[in-house]
């Protein structure tokens, strides 16, 4: 009677430190992912930027070619 009783509170004592245990490990993977979410979200900001920076690149090298034309018809009437 007293060896069910003894493997029984081993039992009560194994299960409690495996629950907790996963409960920790759990919360920590749960951390973690949260974290990598949060620099996958800021990396897809800086593309988002970066094709904006670009699209507004070529519009100010369109714009300068346009005006490098202008400057270039103007000096040609001078002559």
């Amino acid at each position: 009677m007293e060896s069910i009783v003894v493997a029984a509170l081993a039992l009560v004592g194994t299960l409690a430190g495996t629950y907790f245990s996963n409960r920790k490990s759990s919360a920590l993977i749960a951390y973690r992912l949260e974290e990598l979410e949060r620099k996958v979200q800021a990396h897809n900001n800086l593309v988002e930027r970066m094709y904006q920076v670009e699209e507004r690149t070529e519009l100010q090298e369109e714009k300068i070619k346009v005006a490098n034309h202008r400057i270039q018809d103007l000096e040609n009437r001078m002559e």
